[in-house]
């Protein structure tokens, strides 16, 4: 069976045509991006830079658009998944670039599992074990329900609603200088440009940046003629993930601008119980699993992605794929005993290392591909704002391999 054969044959589950499909690919990919890692490096970065971070913010948030503009117009109008051009430029590559992706994303997983332990210990003091079991079958009762797409669509927006929702909460009774956190978003009075790369690589590092644009082809928006709506999509997606980041940052910002001190060891659910007491710790425990759950579903949906068009077996059982891939986080979150930040900080740094490559080849696809873009000609000027983010990705990556060494030494 050819990858184009492939590609149009329907899914375990077939997805929904057309745009409740595309909102689903929109917020699986902003979603994603706000795990839990997102949540406690937004909170340290805070309490670090104070309002001076609304610039780090500014500047990242400009980078992923970049990022995703390139991944999914490439990836929308050739209405074919990363492995694939990869494999059509550099034969192999394709196979690499999945290989790093599964790998990347069964570890970012451990991290979302354990996310998801944190959140339930905090909303209901759960035992972290018994929290990482519960949510996990949480997310394989998602796909193994008889319309899985569907489900996952679903989960993810509302779940993302949710995070949004309450996280303004938090940021309205805590009670934020706002102004100050505007006028430093131009006009900073600290800069760290470590912490800018290190946002960009939690945004669209790893699986995250082909989360949305893998689940767009089955949408159906592909081909030059959607160009629009491809680049409108991806520019939402990284304003929902850009919303939360700045309503995160502000209600730990009304906090620590009070003066209060962070707990070092878990600074996320300190931010929130000072600004809203028990109930702030409850909300904070929801937000949390929100996040991780979420993050689970697409970590786990879009690994196997990459690996669904290579085998018509891969493709019919992708589902039960997706569900074993669940349960191996799940043992070797249980397994290995680590301390659940621990784990999110090596999970983030192995994340670093897939965007340049991935990236890269993408775009060497709309440089000298145009074969495989059904001859769309690229604009000059994406292409260019594309390499301009890849270069700081090569950077982000290189940081990435010495905060793995770090770690484990």
């Amino acid at each position: 069976m050819t990858d184009r054969t492939l590609q149009d044959h329907a899914e375990t589950t077939p997805a929904r045509p057309g745009r409740a499909a595309l909102v689903g690919a929109m917020f699986l990919m902003a979603t994603s991006a706000i795990g839990p890692g997102f949540i406690t490096q937004t909170t340290v970065f805070t309490a670090r830079l104070g309002a001076a971070f609304a610039f780090a913010i500014l500047v990242s948030v400009l980078v992923d658009i970049a990022i995703q503009m390139n991944v999914w117009r490439v990836v929308g109008v050739a209405g074919r998944r990363a492995q694939d051009l990869a494999n059509g430029v550099l034969p192999g590559s394709g196979y690499a670039l999945a290989g790093l992706d599964v790998f990347g994303g069964l570890v970012f997983n451990i991290g979302n599992v354990a996310g998801c332990a944190l959140g339930l210990n905090a909303l209901f003091g759960l035992d972290f074990k018994i929290g990482g079991v519960l949510s996990a079958l949480v997310a394989v009762a998602v796909f193994l329900s008889r319309r899985a797409g569907v489900a996952m669509d679903r989960i993810v927006i509302v779940l993302g609603f949710v995070m949004i929702a309450m996280t303004l909460y938090v940021a309205v009774v805590s009670g934020p200088p706002v102004g100050d956190a505007l006028r430093q978003a131009v006009l900073p009075e600290r800069v760290e440009f470590l912490v800018i790369t290190t946002l960009i690589g939690g945004t669209v590092g790893g699986y995250i940046v082909y989360a949305g644009a893998h689940r767009m082809i089955e949408s159906g928006l592909t081909g030059p003629e959607n160009v629009r709506g491809i680049t409108r999509a991806s520019i939402s997606g990284i304003l929902i993930t850009a919303l939360m980041r700045v309503l995160l940052f502000l209600a730990v910002l009304g906090v620590v601008a009070g003066g209060v001190k962070l707990a070092a060891a878990n600074p996320a659910p300190s931010a929130f119980q000072h600004a809203a007491g028990e109930v702030g710790l409850r909300v904070f425990g929801l937000i949390m699993w929100s996040a991780a759950i979420t993050s689970v579903i697409g970590a786990s949906y879009t690994s196997v992605s990459f690996c669904v068009s290579f085998s018509p077996w891969i493709l019919r059982y992708r589902n039960y794929l997706v569900v074993a891939f669940i349960a191996v986080s799940t043992v070797l979150f249980l397994a290995l005993g680590k301390a659940p930040v621990t784990l999110l900080i090596l999970a983030g740094a192995l994340n670093g290392l897939i965007l340049p490559f991935g990236l890269g080849l993408l775009l060497w696809v709309a440089a000298r591909r145009r074969d495989l873009l059904g001859n769309y000609r690229y604009p000059t000027w994406l292409l260019a704002i594309g390499a301009a983010a890849w270069l700081l990705s090569i950077y982000l990556g290189w940081n990435s391999l010495t905060a793995i060494t770090d770690l484990w030494n």
